[in-house]
């Protein structure tokens, strides 16, 4: 039999066929509706297409079945090709009836369940270059829906991959002890499959990690597959496919639970990232997801170098814009242990980038006044930080110094740091003064309450309550008066010296009254256990603390006495 050529097939500007048109046309119903609108000979006729689906290599198979009459081998590895091209050239039972190749392939298709895994991960692997075709064709979805629901029962039984032969089956079972125990040993049952699908693109894997969160897979699982894809995925490819990896990666890890992904392998997609200029909308994406568990982060994590242009040591933009993502959810999504965890990372991070000659003032302030008040129930590491940037950026004005203290609640500075901070030449002397009169008035307020609750011995129990925490706070709380560093004349040097002499004799009066107190309680109390029947009876309301009251008494107006003496030199002292 005479083989005519009379159609010239190109097919998308990579190679040429020479076909009988009658054969070609009579299997698929696109061919047929353009020559039959063909007017004219028909004879050295040219097709061109430009978008074939699977290119040369499809339209071969395509010959294959017209040649053969409409009979085709069709397996895993070319249903895909085969599925496709039959509906780019309408081949389905409008033209050619029974024998057309559409149906073949769905027919084929309805045996899916039947799939070792090695074929299921090969025809999958195939729909990567048929893209977009094979989305509209329904063959993807089901070839993803299988994928997940094999999966899915992965959580039930060992599974056993196979990629050695198409034949055999995808999941074994053994009931054998020596087997299972192997099994165990090769596989981990949840995250056996990570190696298998890292052959996917990254648009496949989208679609698979949606087709899992469908099914409610742990988003814990989800994200451990999805950092493994890109560790694993980046180690050959180029700049762009791995920039392309890092921000399908970023996007997908946005949709599952925040609380399941671990901070470091956040941290270190971040890295990668940075190299990689990926999209504003993806490092978005990322900077909230770590930022919302910097609680997590270590210091080693914060210290990221300033990207190029920027003169800082550190990228403290960056930092900031975790914090704001931490605190956007709002007080009442963010817990006080969170908050003062924060806090700490915080101090340590201002404590590394204090030294940087560059970083600018406001930035500093930043960071400082990142956190509300109630994160740090101490000042006192923010102070020697600020301590220490001052020393380095010594040309400061008095304004600049002055913001940068405002940070500062000198309430929740230790007597320690006080006392340092009114020595300290480096802070303005007006910063020197506020944290003294804190002190005073927190001094003030602090006898006050236990003067109220120490002059009211036949109160009721409650009023004996408050005496007793008042008591337990003055015996806590280190009472310590200092003179500040202040400007001083040469005509007050004098003053100055009988200042601080007060000061001293304010702080031994103040041991030996702790001292006395100590010794009476253990006399009061020896006292009690021997006579407290007889006493009880003749002093209901001061048998057990007589003794307490008065040397309490008396230990309050020593310090007060001292007290306004010591006002009253600070009065003439500062005017």
């Amino acid at each position: 039999m005479a083989v005519c050529c009379d159609l010239e097939v190109d097919v998308n500007g990579a190679e040429t066929f020479m076909v009988d048109k009658n054969i070609i046309s009579a299997y698929s119903g696109r061919l047929s509706k353009l020559f039959g609108k063909s007017p004219g000979p028909k004879r050295n006729l040219k097709v061109i297409f430009h978008d074939f689906p699977g290119g040369a290599e499809c339209f071969e198979l395509v010959l294959k079945f017209c040649y053969n009459s409409g009979s085709i081998d069709i397996t895993p590895s070319n249903i895909s090709l085969l599925h496709c091209a039959a509906q780019f050239m309408d081949m389905n039972n409008s033209v050619s009836g029974t024998c057309n190749l559409l149906e073949q392939t769905e027919k084929s298709l309805e045996e899916i369940s039947y799939w070792s895994w090695s074929d299921l991960l090969v025809a999958l692997k195939q729909c990567q270059d048929l893209l977009p075709f094979v989305n509209s064709s329904g063959v993807l979805e089901k070839y993803l829906d299988t994928l997940v629901g094999r999966l899915a029962l992965s959580n039930e039984a060992s599974p056993c991959p196979s990629t050695s032969s198409p034949d055999s089956s995808g999941f074994r079972f053994s009931c054998d002890t020596r087997s299972t125990e192997s099994l165990k040993n090769s596989f981990s049952r949840t995250t056996w499959w990570f190696d298998d699908l890292v052959i996917l693109s990254p648009h496949l894997v989208e679609m698979v990690v949606k087709f899992m969160v469908r099914r409610k897979f742990d988003h814990g699982i989800i994200g451990r597959f999805l950092f493994h894809y890109q560790r694993s995925k980046s180690y050959t490819a180029t700049s762009d496919e791995k920039r392309n990896i890092a921000e399908s990666v970023i996007d997908n890890l946005y949709t599952l639970e925040r609380r399941v992904l671990p901070s470091k392998s956040l941290f270190g997609i971040l890295r990668v990232s940075l190299s990689l200029n990926i999209r504003k909308c993806s490092r978005n994406k990322l900077e909230s997801m770590i930022g919302s568990q910097i609680d997590q982060a270590t210091l080693d994590n914060l210290l990221i170098p300033s990207p190029n242009g920027i003169n800082y040591l550190y990228d403290v933009n960056l930092v900031l814009r975790f914090l704001k993502a931490f605190l956007c959810g709002g007080k009442n999504q963010v817990s006080p242990m969170q908050l003062k965890k924060v806090a700490g990372l915080m101090d340590l991070y201002l404590a590394e980038v204090a030294p940087d000659p560059c970083l600018k003032p406001s930035k500093f302030l930043a960071l400082a006044l990142a956190l509300p008040d109630s994160a740090r129930d101490c000042y006192d590491k923010m102070y020697h930080t600020m301590d220490m940037y001052l020393e380095v950026h010594a040309g400061l004005s008095e304004e600049e110094k002055m913001k940068i203290c405002s940070a500062l609640n000198y309430e929740k500075l230790s007597a320690e740091a006080c006392i340092h901070l009114s020595q300290n030449a480096k802070f303005p002397s007006k910063i020197a003064s506020q944290a003294l009169a804190s002190r005073k008035n927190k001094l003030k307020s602090l006898l006050q309450g236990t003067s109220n609750s120490k002059l009211h011995p036949d109160s009721s129990c409650s009023v004996l309550e408050s005496k007793s925490k008042g008591k337990k706070e003055l015996s806590s709380e280190q009472i310590v008066l200092y003179a500040g560093k202040l400007n001083l004349s040469c005509d007050n040097e004098n003053l100055k010296s009988h200042l601080q002499g007060m000061q001293w004799r304010v702080m031994e009066l103040e041991k030996v009254c702790r001292k006395m107190q100590t010794q009476m309680e253990k006399i009061v109390k020896s006292r009690t256990s021997s006579h407290g029947f007889q006493a009880e009876v003749i002093f209901p309301s001061y048998s057990k603390n007589w003794g307490k009251q008065i040397l309490q008494l008396g230990i309050l107006w020593g310090i007060t006495k001292c007290w306004d003496s010591y006002g009253a030199l600070m009065s003439v002292f500062t005017s």
